[in-house]
Protein backbone atom coordinates (compact mmCIF):
# COMPACT_ATOMS: atom_id res chain seq x y z
CA UNK A 1 0.00 0.00 0.00
CA UNK A 2 1.36 3.39 -0.94
CA UNK A 3 1.73 6.08 1.46
CA UNK A 4 -0.56 8.16 2.19
CA UNK A 5 -0.59 11.92 0.17
CA UNK A 6 0.09 14.01 2.90
CA UNK A 7 -1.28 18.18 2.88
CA UNK A 8 -0.75 21.02 4.70
CA UNK A 9 -4.00 22.89 6.17
CA UNK A 10 -3.18 26.02 3.12
CA UNK A 11 -3.08 22.90 0.54
CA UNK A 12 -6.23 20.94 2.09
CA UNK A 13 -8.31 24.46 1.77
CA UNK A 14 -6.66 25.22 -1.95
CA UNK A 15 -8.04 21.49 -3.19
CA UNK A 16 -11.32 21.99 -1.39
CA UNK A 17 -11.89 25.62 -3.39
CA UNK A 18 -11.02 24.39 -6.50
CA UNK A 19 -12.74 21.39 -6.50
CA UNK A 20 -15.76 23.60 -5.61
CA UNK A 21 -15.03 25.75 -8.79
CA UNK A 22 -13.50 28.86 -6.84
CA UNK A 23 -10.60 29.16 -8.93
CA UNK A 24 -12.98 28.91 -12.55
CA UNK A 25 -13.04 31.83 -14.42
CA UNK A 26 -16.23 34.05 -13.75
CA UNK A 27 -17.38 34.87 -17.54
CA UNK A 28 -18.79 38.44 -18.80
CA UNK A 29 -22.09 36.21 -19.86
CA UNK A 30 -22.53 32.93 -18.30
CA UNK A 31 -24.28 30.64 -20.24
CA UNK A 32 -25.78 27.42 -19.67
CA UNK A 33 -22.65 25.70 -20.68
CA UNK A 34 -21.44 27.69 -17.50
CA UNK A 35 -23.78 26.42 -15.56
CA UNK A 36 -23.48 23.15 -15.99
CA UNK A 37 -19.82 23.41 -15.60
CA UNK A 38 -20.84 24.47 -12.18
CA UNK A 39 -23.34 22.49 -11.24
CA UNK A 40 -20.40 19.22 -12.04
CA UNK A 41 -18.22 21.47 -9.03
CA UNK A 42 -21.05 21.54 -6.54
CA UNK A 43 -22.71 18.34 -7.31
CA UNK A 44 -26.73 19.48 -5.76
CA UNK A 45 -27.83 23.00 -4.92
CA UNK A 46 -29.52 23.08 -1.92
CA UNK A 47 -33.32 24.12 -1.95
CA UNK A 48 -34.54 26.22 1.27
CA UNK A 49 -38.06 28.65 1.22
CA UNK A 50 -35.94 31.61 2.99
CA UNK A 51 -35.97 34.97 0.99
CA UNK A 52 -34.24 37.27 3.10
CA UNK A 53 -31.48 37.74 0.60
CA UNK A 54 -32.25 35.38 -2.26
CA UNK A 55 -33.27 31.76 -2.79
CA UNK A 56 -30.72 29.47 -1.11
CA UNK A 57 -30.38 27.41 -4.76
CA UNK A 58 -29.76 30.47 -6.68
CA UNK A 59 -26.71 31.87 -4.30
CA UNK A 60 -24.03 29.56 -4.85
CA UNK A 61 -24.42 29.44 -8.64
CA UNK A 62 -23.64 33.19 -8.11
CA UNK A 63 -20.91 32.73 -5.77
CA UNK A 64 -18.43 30.90 -8.35
CA UNK A 65 -20.16 32.48 -11.74
CA UNK A 66 -20.97 35.78 -10.83
CA UNK A 67 -23.76 37.96 -11.70
CA UNK A 68 -25.69 35.53 -14.02
CA UNK A 69 -29.57 35.56 -15.48
CA UNK A 70 -31.52 33.20 -13.04
CA UNK A 71 -33.65 31.97 -15.89
CA UNK A 72 -30.55 29.78 -16.80
CA UNK A 73 -31.35 27.97 -13.78
CA UNK A 74 -35.33 27.97 -14.04
CA UNK A 75 -34.17 26.38 -17.88
CA UNK A 76 -32.40 23.54 -16.24
CA UNK A 77 -34.78 22.68 -13.76
CA UNK A 78 -37.91 23.49 -15.57
CA UNK A 79 -37.82 22.79 -19.56
CA UNK A 80 -36.61 20.21 -21.75
CA UNK A 81 -34.15 18.94 -21.95
CA UNK A 82 -34.57 18.88 -18.04
CA UNK A 83 -30.86 19.05 -16.70
CA UNK A 84 -31.83 19.13 -12.77
CA UNK A 85 -34.40 17.89 -10.86
CA UNK A 86 -35.32 18.22 -7.19
CA UNK A 87 -35.04 15.35 -5.10
CA UNK A 88 -33.91 14.44 -1.01
CA UNK A 89 -30.31 14.07 -2.44
CA UNK A 90 -28.71 16.01 0.31
CA UNK A 91 -31.60 17.33 1.89
CA UNK A 92 -34.18 18.88 -0.34
CA UNK A 93 -31.83 19.86 -3.44
CA UNK A 94 -31.16 20.06 -6.91
CA UNK A 95 -29.27 17.56 -8.52
CA UNK A 96 -28.38 16.17 -12.07
CA UNK A 97 -31.14 14.21 -13.92
CA UNK A 98 -28.83 11.16 -14.33
CA UNK A 99 -28.62 10.97 -10.34
CA UNK A 100 -32.56 9.92 -10.69
CA UNK A 101 -31.74 6.43 -11.10
CA UNK A 102 -28.91 6.35 -8.24
CA UNK A 103 -31.50 7.51 -5.50
CA UNK A 104 -33.89 4.55 -6.61
CA UNK A 105 -32.91 2.48 -3.66
CA UNK A 106 -33.62 5.47 -1.20
CA UNK A 107 -37.13 6.11 -3.42
CA UNK A 108 -37.78 2.40 -2.39
CA UNK A 109 -36.76 2.52 1.70
CA UNK A 110 -39.43 5.45 2.21
CA UNK A 111 -42.05 4.11 -0.26
CA UNK A 112 -41.65 0.89 2.16
CA UNK A 113 -42.16 3.46 5.40
CA UNK A 114 -44.86 5.78 3.75
CA UNK A 115 -42.70 9.00 3.15
CA UNK A 116 -39.99 10.68 5.09
CA UNK A 117 -42.42 12.61 7.49
CA UNK A 118 -45.23 10.30 8.36
CA UNK A 119 -48.21 9.93 6.21
CA UNK A 120 -50.82 10.41 9.21
CA UNK A 121 -54.24 10.24 7.51
CA UNK A 122 -52.58 9.53 4.47
CA UNK A 123 -55.25 6.36 2.88
CA UNK A 124 -54.82 4.42 -0.71
CA UNK A 125 -57.81 5.87 -2.23
CA UNK A 126 -56.37 9.57 -1.25
CA UNK A 127 -53.21 8.50 -2.95
CA UNK A 128 -55.46 6.54 -5.96
CA UNK A 129 -57.16 9.99 -6.23
CA UNK A 130 -54.25 12.23 -6.61
CA UNK A 131 -52.71 10.26 -8.77
CA UNK A 132 -55.00 9.99 -11.32
CA UNK A 133 -56.05 13.98 -10.86
CA UNK A 134 -52.21 14.63 -11.27
CA UNK A 135 -52.63 12.23 -14.70
CA UNK A 136 -55.34 14.14 -15.75
CA UNK A 137 -54.48 18.14 -15.16
CA UNK A 138 -51.07 17.95 -15.45
CA UNK A 139 -48.44 19.70 -13.11
CA UNK A 140 -50.35 20.52 -9.76
CA UNK A 141 -49.30 21.91 -6.27
CA UNK A 142 -50.98 20.86 -3.14
CA UNK A 143 -52.74 23.91 -3.28
CA UNK A 144 -54.46 22.86 -6.49
CA UNK A 145 -55.44 19.46 -5.27
CA UNK A 146 -56.47 20.03 -1.99
CA UNK A 147 -60.59 19.80 -0.86
CA UNK A 148 -60.20 21.96 2.25
CA UNK A 149 -59.29 19.18 4.07
CA UNK A 150 -58.43 20.60 7.56
CA UNK A 151 -54.51 21.30 8.28
CA UNK A 152 -52.62 21.54 11.64
CA UNK A 153 -49.56 22.88 12.89
CA UNK A 154 -47.49 20.07 14.46
CA UNK A 155 -44.68 21.16 13.22
CA UNK A 156 -42.96 24.38 13.12
CA UNK A 157 -43.45 26.60 10.13
CA UNK A 158 -45.35 23.99 8.59
CA UNK A 159 -49.04 23.67 7.50
CA UNK A 160 -49.84 21.05 6.07
CA UNK A 161 -52.70 19.59 5.09
CA UNK A 162 -53.46 15.57 4.32
CA UNK A 163 -53.06 15.81 0.46
CA UNK A 164 -49.31 17.81 1.06
CA UNK A 165 -48.18 15.12 3.48
CA UNK A 166 -49.62 12.38 0.72
CA UNK A 167 -47.88 14.48 -1.91
CA UNK A 168 -45.09 14.57 -0.07
CA UNK A 169 -44.53 10.91 0.14
CA UNK A 170 -45.11 10.41 -3.20
CA UNK A 171 -42.91 12.63 -4.16
CA UNK A 172 -40.19 10.71 -1.40
CA UNK A 173 -40.63 7.41 -2.81
CA UNK A 174 -40.00 8.76 -6.60
CA UNK A 175 -44.08 8.39 -7.26
CA UNK A 176 -44.42 11.88 -8.38
CA UNK A 177 -41.76 14.27 -9.18
CA UNK A 178 -41.12 17.81 -8.65
CA UNK A 179 -42.02 19.64 -12.22
CA UNK A 180 -40.73 23.25 -10.56
CA UNK A 181 -42.31 25.70 -7.96
CA UNK A 182 -44.91 28.84 -8.74
CA UNK A 183 -44.17 32.04 -8.01
CA UNK A 184 -45.21 31.74 -4.24
CA UNK A 185 -42.36 28.61 -4.38
CA UNK A 186 -44.92 25.73 -3.83
CA UNK A 187 -44.30 22.86 -5.20
CA UNK A 188 -45.78 21.26 -8.83
CA UNK A 189 -46.23 17.79 -8.88
CA UNK A 190 -46.43 15.84 -11.68
CA UNK A 191 -45.65 12.02 -12.45
CA UNK A 192 -41.89 11.63 -13.48
CA UNK A 193 -42.42 10.27 -17.28
CA UNK A 194 -43.69 14.00 -17.65
CA UNK A 195 -40.29 15.77 -15.78
CA UNK A 196 -37.41 13.23 -16.22
CA UNK A 197 -35.76 12.48 -19.74
CA UNK A 198 -36.92 9.62 -21.26
CA UNK A 199 -32.96 8.21 -21.35
CA UNK A 200 -33.20 8.79 -17.44
CA UNK A 201 -36.09 6.96 -17.40
CA UNK A 202 -34.81 4.08 -19.12
CA UNK A 203 -31.18 3.15 -17.47
CA UNK A 204 -31.12 0.44 -15.52
CA UNK A 205 -31.34 1.01 -11.89
CA UNK A 206 -27.48 0.36 -10.15
CA UNK A 207 -27.62 -2.26 -7.54
CA UNK A 208 -27.82 -0.36 -3.45
CA UNK A 209 -23.67 -0.99 -3.31
CA UNK A 210 -22.92 0.65 -7.29
CA UNK A 211 -25.15 3.91 -6.14
CA UNK A 212 -23.52 4.64 -2.76
CA UNK A 213 -20.30 3.73 -4.65
CA UNK A 214 -21.71 6.61 -7.39
CA UNK A 215 -22.36 9.13 -4.77
CA UNK A 216 -19.62 8.65 -2.57
CA UNK A 217 -17.42 9.48 -6.09
CA UNK A 218 -19.18 12.19 -6.71
CA UNK A 219 -18.97 14.08 -2.84
CA UNK A 220 -15.07 12.94 -3.43
CA UNK A 221 -14.86 15.06 -6.46
CA UNK A 222 -16.86 17.77 -4.96
CA UNK A 223 -15.61 18.21 -1.90
CA UNK A 224 -11.84 17.89 -3.26
CA UNK A 225 -10.33 16.49 0.48
CA UNK A 226 -12.29 14.86 3.15
CA UNK A 227 -13.09 12.12 5.55
CA UNK A 228 -15.68 9.73 5.40
CA UNK A 229 -18.11 11.51 7.83
CA UNK A 230 -17.41 13.97 5.07
CA UNK A 231 -17.78 11.91 1.98
CA UNK A 232 -21.27 10.49 3.49
CA UNK A 233 -22.85 14.04 4.91
CA UNK A 234 -22.72 15.39 1.05
CA UNK A 235 -25.47 13.04 -0.03
CA UNK A 236 -26.80 11.99 3.20
CA UNK A 237 -25.79 8.82 3.22
CA UNK A 238 -25.68 6.13 6.29
CA UNK A 239 -22.44 5.27 7.48
CA UNK A 240 -23.60 1.20 6.33
CA UNK A 241 -23.52 2.42 2.94
CA UNK A 242 -20.83 5.17 2.83
CA UNK A 243 -17.68 2.76 4.58
CA UNK A 244 -18.28 0.17 2.12
CA UNK A 245 -17.85 2.34 -0.55
CA UNK A 246 -15.16 4.60 0.48
CA UNK A 247 -13.36 1.40 1.18
CA UNK A 248 -14.03 -0.40 -2.52
CA UNK A 249 -12.93 2.84 -3.72
CA UNK A 250 -10.02 2.86 -2.12
CA UNK A 251 -9.17 -1.01 -3.29
CA UNK A 252 -9.79 0.17 -6.87
CA UNK A 253 -7.79 2.95 -6.37
CA UNK A 254 -10.22 6.25 -6.75
CA UNK A 255 -10.05 7.49 -4.06
CA UNK A 256 -6.58 8.23 -2.36
CA UNK A 257 -6.06 8.17 0.99
CA UNK A 258 -4.63 11.82 2.73
CA UNK A 259 -3.28 13.01 5.84
CA UNK A 260 -3.74 16.61 6.51
CA UNK A 261 -2.48 18.91 8.93
CA UNK A 262 -4.38 19.34 11.94
CA UNK A 263 -7.34 17.14 11.16
CA UNK A 264 -6.52 14.42 13.43
CA UNK A 265 -8.80 11.70 11.21
CA UNK A 266 -8.30 9.63 8.04
CA UNK A 267 -8.96 11.63 4.71
CA UNK A 268 -9.28 11.09 1.12
CA UNK A 269 -8.84 12.87 -2.41
CA UNK A 270 -10.01 11.38 -5.68
CA UNK A 271 -8.13 10.29 -8.24
CA UNK A 272 -8.37 12.81 -10.38
CA UNK A 273 -8.02 16.19 -7.77
CA UNK A 274 -4.04 13.84 -6.84
CA UNK A 275 -3.21 13.31 -10.88
CA UNK A 276 -4.11 17.36 -11.62
CA UNK A 277 -1.37 18.20 -8.53
CA UNK A 278 -1.41 20.41 -5.80
CA UNK A 279 -2.98 23.79 -6.77
CA UNK A 280 -0.85 26.68 -5.01
CA UNK A 281 -3.18 29.40 -5.27
CA UNK A 282 -6.53 30.55 -5.45
CA UNK A 283 -7.52 34.00 -6.01
CA UNK A 284 -11.50 33.68 -4.73
CA UNK A 285 -13.39 37.05 -4.05
CA UNK A 286 -17.12 35.77 -3.32
CA UNK A 287 -20.29 35.96 -0.77
CA UNK A 288 -21.16 31.94 -0.03
CA UNK A 289 -24.79 31.26 0.98
CA UNK A 290 -24.99 29.61 4.43
CA UNK A 291 -26.51 26.37 2.09
CA UNK A 292 -23.30 26.45 0.13
CA UNK A 293 -21.64 22.69 -0.08
CA UNK A 294 -18.14 24.64 1.09
CA UNK A 295 -19.59 25.75 4.03
CA UNK A 296 -22.77 23.62 5.42
CA UNK A 297 -20.87 20.85 6.92
CA UNK A 298 -19.97 22.88 10.19
CA UNK A 299 -17.18 20.29 11.36
CA UNK A 300 -15.68 20.45 8.22
CA UNK A 301 -15.72 24.32 7.57
CA UNK A 302 -13.58 24.41 11.08
CA UNK A 303 -11.49 22.17 10.31
CA UNK A 304 -10.65 23.54 6.77
CA UNK A 305 -10.66 27.14 7.46
CA UNK A 306 -10.87 27.61 11.36
CA UNK A 307 -13.88 29.21 10.94
CA UNK A 308 -16.58 28.58 13.48
CA UNK A 309 -19.98 29.08 11.61
CA UNK A 310 -23.42 28.87 12.92
CA UNK A 311 -26.59 29.91 11.34
CA UNK A 312 -28.45 31.63 13.30
CA UNK A 313 -32.40 32.21 11.73
CA UNK A 314 -33.85 30.06 14.36
CA UNK A 315 -32.16 31.89 17.27
CA UNK A 316 -33.64 34.49 19.31
CA UNK A 317 -32.61 38.06 17.61
CA UNK A 318 -31.31 39.07 21.90
CA UNK A 319 -29.25 35.26 21.82
CA UNK A 320 -27.82 36.12 18.09
CA UNK A 321 -24.23 36.87 17.82
CA UNK A 322 -23.86 37.73 14.53
CA UNK A 323 -26.99 38.19 12.88
CA UNK A 324 -30.09 36.73 11.42
CA UNK A 325 -28.84 35.88 7.59
CA UNK A 326 -24.90 35.81 7.81
CA UNK A 327 -22.71 35.25 4.93
CA UNK A 328 -19.42 34.65 5.16
CA UNK A 329 -17.09 36.72 2.46
CA UNK A 330 -14.50 34.23 1.00
CA UNK A 331 -11.04 36.07 0.11
CA UNK A 332 -7.76 34.09 -1.52
CA UNK A 333 -8.12 30.88 -0.17
CA UNK A 334 -10.08 31.60 3.52
CA UNK A 335 -13.23 33.28 4.94
CA UNK A 336 -12.09 36.88 6.15
CA UNK A 337 -15.02 38.34 7.15
CA UNK A 338 -18.73 37.39 7.92
CA UNK A 339 -21.70 40.26 6.90
CA UNK A 340 -25.64 40.38 7.55
CA UNK A 341 -27.67 40.74 4.59
CA UNK A 342 -30.54 41.63 4.02
CA UNK A 343 -32.09 42.38 0.65
CA UNK A 344 -34.52 45.15 1.19
CA UNK A 345 -36.32 44.85 -2.22
CA UNK A 346 -39.17 47.63 -0.97
CA UNK A 347 -36.36 50.67 -0.40
CA UNK A 348 -33.80 49.30 -3.44
CA UNK A 349 -31.25 48.73 -0.84
CA UNK A 350 -29.25 45.65 -0.08
CA UNK A 351 -29.08 46.32 4.14
CA UNK A 352 -26.04 45.05 6.00
CA UNK A 353 -26.70 45.39 9.01
CA UNK A 354 -23.64 43.64 10.46
CA UNK A 355 -20.29 42.81 9.26
CA UNK A 356 -16.81 41.25 10.98
CA UNK A 357 -13.47 40.84 10.42
CA UNK A 358 -11.98 37.30 10.94
CA UNK A 359 -9.10 37.50 13.23
CA UNK A 360 -6.43 37.13 10.39
CA UNK A 361 -7.91 39.71 8.46
CA UNK A 362 -7.84 42.75 11.58
CA UNK A 363 -5.15 45.06 11.95
CA UNK A 364 -3.40 46.25 8.24
CA UNK A 365 -5.31 43.58 6.26
CA UNK A 366 -8.92 45.13 7.44
CA UNK A 367 -8.40 47.87 4.60
CA UNK A 368 -8.24 45.07 2.08
CA UNK A 369 -10.77 42.75 3.46
CA UNK A 370 -13.57 46.33 3.34
CA UNK A 371 -12.31 47.35 -0.19
CA UNK A 372 -13.22 43.55 -1.61
CA UNK A 373 -15.84 43.30 0.48
CA UNK A 374 -17.87 46.47 -0.66
CA UNK A 375 -16.79 45.55 -3.95
CA UNK A 376 -18.38 42.49 -3.55
CA UNK A 377 -21.53 44.21 -2.28
CA UNK A 378 -21.85 46.39 -5.10
CA UNK A 379 -22.06 43.73 -7.23
CA UNK A 380 -24.33 41.39 -5.38
CA UNK A 381 -26.62 44.08 -5.14
CA UNK A 382 -26.31 44.99 -9.33
CA UNK A 383 -27.64 41.35 -9.53
CA UNK A 384 -30.52 41.54 -6.59
CA UNK A 385 -31.65 44.52 -9.26
CA UNK A 386 -31.71 46.90 -6.00
CA UNK A 387 -29.82 50.30 -6.30
CA UNK A 388 -27.56 51.20 -2.94
CA UNK A 389 -26.19 49.74 -0.64
CA UNK A 390 -26.44 50.54 3.45
CA UNK A 391 -23.98 49.66 6.04
CA UNK A 392 -25.25 49.31 9.55
CA UNK A 393 -23.11 50.24 12.85
CA UNK A 394 -22.88 46.63 14.56
CA UNK A 395 -19.49 44.82 14.39
CA UNK A 396 -15.76 45.72 13.93
CA UNK A 397 -15.53 45.64 10.20
CA UNK A 398 -18.49 48.08 9.68
CA UNK A 399 -17.18 51.83 9.90
CA UNK A 400 -14.51 50.43 7.45
CA UNK A 401 -16.76 48.63 5.64
CA UNK A 402 -19.12 51.43 5.37
CA UNK A 403 -16.01 54.04 3.86
CA UNK A 404 -15.47 51.74 1.63
CA UNK A 405 -19.25 50.93 0.47
CA UNK A 406 -19.27 54.96 0.51
CA UNK A 407 -16.04 55.16 -2.14
CA UNK A 408 -17.77 52.30 -4.54
CA UNK A 409 -20.55 54.32 -5.26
Amino acid sequence: MSAPLRLSAAQARRVALVAQGFRDPRPAVPTMRTFSRTLERTGVLQVDSVNVLARAHYVPLYSRMGPYDTSLLHRAAERRPRRVVEYWAHVQALMPVELWPHMQHRMAAYRARNGKWGNDGVTPELVDSLLAEIADRGASTARDLDDGLPRTKDHWGWNWSVTRRALDALFAGGVVAVAGRNSAFEIRYDLPERVLPAEVLATPTPSPAEAHRELVRRAARSYGVATEPDLRDYYRMHHAESRPAVASLVEDGELVEAEVEGWGAPAYVHRDVAERGLPRRVGARALVSPFDPVVWRRERTERLFGFHYRIEIYVPADKRRHGYYVLPFLLGDRPVARVDLKADRAAGVLRVPAAYAEDHAQGSAQAETAHELAAELWQLAGWLGLDHVVVGERGDLAAALAAAVGRGQ
